[in-house]
Formats: structure tokens, C-alpha cells, sequence
């Protein structure tokens, strides 16, 4: 029986972040556990990316654990990888409530969260006893306080505390929830922001972690063009796209005006699918090979991830299908790509 089905209904009858946070506490009770069952990945799944042994390709992207609280489970339910966060440096509470909104007859997302975070001490403590065996990414982003031009500083200071605890480490310049936050992105500002993070990795010995720079979907293909050149050139790890759009166009009629209605907030799920993967293409195109991609934005199904895997992607990450389909989906998705029926 899948117990997430059967919960549902009354989860989706709760305010989404009330339920999410339901969610939470059922799942720190499930990781108190002595014995949590390991899943066991066929070979066929089996990939080297990064310098990293993926048991399978198939990974949580950030946002959904923010704070590195539920990794036991996410191991458990069959993940080759968590992205964690996005964690700043310093606590910050996020946007005001109601921040979150759930759209299930189009599987869609909308949120404002706004980097809601227990600051890097804290999640990095709780990650000193994550898990052997699972590939965690540490997801990171600058306090909203922060101004643009001291942007740096913040992602500095809290890589210093994530960074020494995860197995890769992804810069979140993309959210379109932090005010300025995707100014970052320009190539002008942005080169000085990866060759400073790359230094402080070299500061601390961490030369051989990946370092990878997580892009929005609603940036112009010659800026995108550009973005790869400045990754490059600069030496980082590797590109991670997409990020939630502010494309309201994604969504059709009559739902789009209901969107609308609920304000300011990126959206995520099924009708960000097409957008991203055209994103993803136009990236892959310029990158020609000379970095990893890992896929993210709208993937939902088997047929999904072996699409962008198809692409040219050489991971992917999951997030707001798994709100809509429950744990079960994990499971869909291992079989079918084994299977390559879709």
C-alpha cells in the first residue's frame, strides 16, 4: 500500500507549508528509526560524475531540505544524492507567510520563501552525523540583508562552515526570491564570484570538491552563452539548471490567472518541464562537453530523466513531482529507466 496516497488528501486539505512541515516531524520520527531498509541500485544505474560514485543518477534538488534534517529517509527511499538548502549564512526567517502555494490538477509549485534558513552553524553541525554512504550537496545563498557588492563575503562565510561537510558544493545565484540575488549571474559580477569561491577552496584544501553554479531558466540565450563561457574559464566544477522561472506563460488558462492572483514567487513542476529542458539544450550546446551538467526544472518520470540524461545531462534532481506523487515515484523512476519503457 502506498501510505503517501493514502495521506495525501489530508495533507493537500492543510496550508502547503503547515503540511510540509507535518511532513517533516513524520520523517525525523522514521530517521529515529535503528534500522532504516538500503536500497540496493542495480549496476545499470551505477555512474562517475564529478570524481563522485553515484548509485544512480537520480538525485532531491535543493529547497525541499533546507536544513540536512531528513537524510536518513531520502537515503532510505532510494536517492543517489540530497542537495541540501539553500543555506545562508547567517538564520534569516524568509518572506512573510503565506509563501507557498500548491497548484495539484497542474502539478505546480509557487513560492516566496525567500531562503528560510537556520544559518550555516547550525545545518553544518546537523550534517556531522549524516549518513554513510549518501552524496550530499551543500546548496548555498547570501543573507537578503546582504547587499549585492558584499555578496562574496556571505557565500564565503558559509562555505567555510558547509563546505568541510557535504561532498559537493552548489552556489545558488538563480532564486528569484532574494531580492538582486539574480544580478549575480551577469558575467560581470559573476566572475569575480566564482574565482573568490575558488579561492577560498584552494584556502582550505578543498581543491578536489566540486563547485557548481546552480542558473535561473528565464535568462536570454546569449547571456546563457555567456554564463558558460565565465564558468569555464573560471574553473568550477560544473553547472546545475534549472531554478524555479517567474514565466507566468508556462502556465496556460485558465489556471495561469489563479497563479497571478497569488503574487510574487518562482514556479516549479510540470509546466516549468518544456522551459527548462529548452534552457538545458541551449546550455549543454555552449558547454560542448567541457563541464557536467546536472539536470533539474520540471522532470517528474522515468521518461523525463532518461530524456535529459539523453541530452546530455549527466544527473538529475527531482523536487515538486515528489509533493505531488509521494516516495513511490523514486521507485517508478529507477524501474523504468532499467526497463527504458516509458
Amino acid at each position: 500500500m502506498d501510505l503517501y496516497a493514502a495521506l495525501r488528501p489530508l495533507l493537500f486539505r492543510l496550508d502547503p507549508e503547515t503540511a510540509h512541515n507535518l511532513a517533516f516531524w513524520l520523517g525525523e520520527r522514521v530517521c529515529s528509526w535503528p534500522h532504516l531498509p538500503q536500497p540496493q541500485h542495480p549496476d545499470a544505474l551505477r555512474r562517475t560524475i564529478l570524481g563522485l560514485d553515484f548509485p544512480t543518477p537520480l538525485g532531491l534538488a535543493a529547497g525541499l531540505d533546507k536544513g540536512a534534517t531528513l537524510l536518513p529517509l531520502w537515503q532510505s527511499l532510494g536517492f543517489g544524492h540530497v542537495e541540501i538548502g539553500t543555506v545562508t549564512p547567517r538564520p534569516q526567517p524568509g518572506n512573510p507567510k503565506p509563501r507557498l502555494f500548491r497548484f495539484p490538477e497542474a502539478g505546480l509549485i509557487l513560492n516566496r520563501m525567500g531562503f528560510n534558513s537556520e544559518g550555516a552553524e547550525v545545518v553544518a553541525a546537523r550534517l556531522r552525523n549524516r549518513p554513510a554512504g549518501l552524496i550530499v550537496g551543500g546548496n548555498l545563498g547570501k543573507n537578503k540583508e546582504t547587499p549585492e557588492a558584499q555578496a562574496l563575503d556571505d557565500y564565503r562565510a558559509a562555505y567555510r562552515l558547509i563546505a568541510p561537510q557535504v561532498d559537493y558544493v552548489a552556489l545558488n545565484v538563480s532564486s528569484p526570491n532574494t531580492p538582486g540575488l539574480r544580478n549575480l549571474q551577469a558575467p560581470e559580477a559573476l566572475k569575480p564570484l566564482l574565482v573568490g569561491m575558488l579561492e577560498v577552496r584552494k584556502e582550505m584544501g578543498l581543491e578536489r570538491q566540486p563547485l557548481l553554479l546552480k542558473l535561473a531558466p528565464d535568462l536570454a540565450p546569449e547571456d546563457l552563452d555567456a554564463i558558460v563561457e565565465v564558468a569555464v574559464t573560471a574553473g568550477i566544477s560544473g553547472l546545475i539548471a534549472t531554478n524555479t522561472t517567474l514565466d507566468r506563460g508556462v502556465v496556460a488558462e485558465p489556471l495561469r490567472t489563479r497563479v497571478v492572483a497569488k503574487g510574487a514567487g518562482g514556479l516549479s513542476g510540470a509546466p516549468l518541464k518544456a522551459k527548462a529542458r529548452e534552457v538545458r539544450r541551449r546550455i549543454l550546446a555552449s558547454l560542448r562537453g567541457r563541464l557536467p551538467l546536472v539536470a533539474c526544472g520540471g522532470l517528474g518520470s522515468a521518461e523525463d530523466i532518461q530524456g535529459a540524461l539523453d541530452d546530455g545531462a549527466a544527473l538529475a534532481q527531482i523536487y515538486s513531482a515528489l509533493i505531488f506523487e509521494g516516495p513511490a515515484l523514486i521507485t517508478r523512476i529507477h524501474q523504468g529507466l532499467v526497463a527504458k519503457e516509458f
